[in-house]
């Protein structure tokens, strides 16, 4: 079967189920694993190079819903009778749901369920752990700075900062995607900032940046050296990846609670032993 992943979480998806050998050809973000940067692109996620997909003649497209915008790919896909399928994940259970519809699709429902079965029970002991947290972490996850958008209640993040120990500040915003100022962040107060701009490398992120900002001064996380430049790739992205997000993000915030962070993927290893199978 030859396959095209429009967007970075698809082609960490067709990963975690060892089907890469079956990647054709994938969008100009898609970096893990570090095999796929090999590959033929086709352009970035917001404007993919449509004719360019057809031309592979590609027997499945995988096409996401995660970021506005991306609904141009989907009318473009239908427009030319190209065969996909459309994930639209902002829970992480929808991550879940994904990955077992994804292994249905493709013959691997057995080795999507294990992976499943794994990433589920690291979910619960985390959430174990943050039962005993008395003070949470009120987080701002700054997506993008001018204008600043910000993940709201019905995203995965706001379930990541719960089972850090912590709190999404915009929690009460019941939306995926909240476009806010700075102004009501001062408001809000965070006492930790987690700097995530999506498609931005680290090493292009200033931290200090941020006490320029009107009033920063005022800011809890900033008068006490807690604003954090975090990979985007483990935070924005609706993959299995935001579990190693999860252990860095918990560890940084409660030591004393949580695992020190190993930097080892909970779910690569049975992935590996996997491949292959049915």
């Amino acid at each position: 079967m030859k396959i095209i992943s429009l967007c970075p979480s698809n082609t960490e998806l067709l990963a975690y189920l060892g089907m890469l050998d079956h990647l054709i050809a994938v969008d100009d973000h898609s970096d893990w694993p570090p095999s796929v940067c090999k590959l033929p692109r086709v352009g970035p996620d917001l404007n993919i190079d449509m004719k360019k997909v057809e031309a592979l003649k590609p027997d499945l497209v995988l096409a996401s819903l995660s970021v506005p915008g991306m609904e141009r790919n989907v009318q473009e896909l239908e427009k030319r009778n190209i065969p996909h399928i459309v994930f639209a994940p902002n829970s992480l259970d929808d991550i879940a749901e994904d990955l077992l519809r994804l292994g249905e699709t493709l013959n691997k429902k057995k080795a999507a369920q294990a992976i499943v079965r794994r990433y589920r029970s690291l979910i619960d002991k985390y959430r174990q752990l943050a039962a005993n947290i008395k003070h949470p972490a009120r987080l701002y996850w700054e997506w993008w700075p001018k204008p600043i958008f910000t993940p709201g209640k019905t995203n995965w993040l706001s379930e990541i900062s719960k089972l850090a120990g912590g709190m999404n500040i915009f929690d009460d915003v019941s939306k995926a995607n909240v476009q806010t100022d700075w102004d009501e962040v001062v408001r809000r107060n965070p006492s930790h900032i987690c700097l995530v701009w999506v498609g931005v490398q680290t090493k292009k992120m200033n931290k200090d940046a941020v006490k320029k900002r009107p009033a920063a001064e005022k800011v809890d996380a900033v008068c006490k050296g807690r604003v954090y430049v975090l990979e985007e790739s483990l935070y924005c992205r609706p993959s299995p990846q935001l579990l190693l997000g999860l252990k860095k993000l918990a560890s940084m915030l409660h030591p004393s609670v949580f695992p020190p962070d190993d930097g080892i993927d909970p779910l690569w290893d049975i992935a590996r032993k996997i491949k292959g199978g049915r």
